[in-house]
């Protein structure tokens, strides 16, 4: 189970979000049985995922990300709700791609530049609010900020990462995201630049064994930072065999009836976790009378 925490400046002009989420990306590659890049693709969006849900009110609200850019990856896609709970899902889960020049793994060439990053918000009104950048880089990070910058208006920088074994296996990720407040000093933008630019990976002083706290202390260096609280981020996916059956009751009696002639019953595996529930389309039919 990943850890998050959420700390404020002294002044409150500058908060920040930090999540450990080795354990959501593990449990998403045990999943999905993820090749090194789209692991490392998938878990950063989740990460992301999970900081933008540090400031949803109730527990049920939800920020759904939705990445698509042309690449070899497909769709990913990322929901995360009110209690830091998070589940991820990618279109292809095995993509192999050499390795950049700098010997990193090229998320951005997986998922692709040439598309969009949506992220949609549902916290219980009459509509959900939804917004859509055109990608940046693909390498979720620096189009994350580029969505707060353009559809929020929200001076955002956000770090994130995932080191992935030769094994496949996760050996670490996470990250954080850093916000100023409305009425920022320019010298106070300045030393945050300043502090950011210091700052090694994500992956690098997660693996090294620096604490969310101590991630905290160097972006945050010169403002008297403290935790405002902290709380455990975990992947939980909620599907259920009556949220599966609702689904295919807006089928329609039409097509219900069509999928009943087969003689078959329906098999559907929940995208996100992989469970399968099975369903007599002649039952069904029965509950619509």
């Amino acid at each position: 189970m990943g850890r998050m925490i959420r700390a404020i400046s002294e002044n409150g002009g500058v908060v920040l979000f930090a999540v450990d989420s080795a354990d959501i990306v593990r449990e998403a590659e045990r999943i999905h049985q993820t090749s090194a890049v789209t692991s490392a693709a998938l878990g950063r969006l989740m990460t992301g995922a999970v900081l933008m849900s540090a400031v949803l009110k109730r527990d049920e609200d939800n920020v759904t990300l939705r990445m698509e850019g042309g690449g070899p990856a497909g769709l990913l896609l990322a929901v995360a709700n009110g209690k830091n709970q998070v589940k991820g899902y990618v279109e292809n889960p095995v993509v192999e791609l050499p390795l950049r020049a700098d010997g990193k793994l090229d998320v951005g060439g997986a998922v692709g530049r040439a598309g969009t990053l949506s992220v949609v918000k549902d916290l219980g009104l009459k509509e959900p609010y939804v917004g859509q950048i055109p990608l940046v880089s693909g390498e979720v990070a620096e189009d994350i900020t580029a969505y707060y910058a353009t559809s929020e208006q929200i001076p955002t920088v956000c770090a994130l990462g995932v080191l992935v074994n030769p094994d496949l296996t996760i050996a670490a990720a996470g990250g954080y995201l850093l916000q100023l407040l409305p009425g920022a000093a320019d010298s106070e933008i300045v030393r945050l630049e300043q502090n950011i630019a210091a700052m090694p990976s994500v992956t690098k002083m997660l693996s090294e064994g620096m604490g969310l706290e101590e991630i905290m202390n160097r972006a945050m260096d010169g403002f008297d930072p403290h935790v405002l609280d902290e709380s455990r981020a975990a992947y939980v996916c909620d599907c259920s065999a009556e949220r599966t059956e609702r689904a295919l009751l807006s089928l329609g009696r039409q097509e219900l009836e069509n999928l009943a002639e087969q003689g078959e019953d329906l098999e559907v595996c929940c995208q996100f976790c992989d469970k399968k529930y099975h369903f007599a389309p002649g039952a069904l039919l029965v509950q619509l009378k």
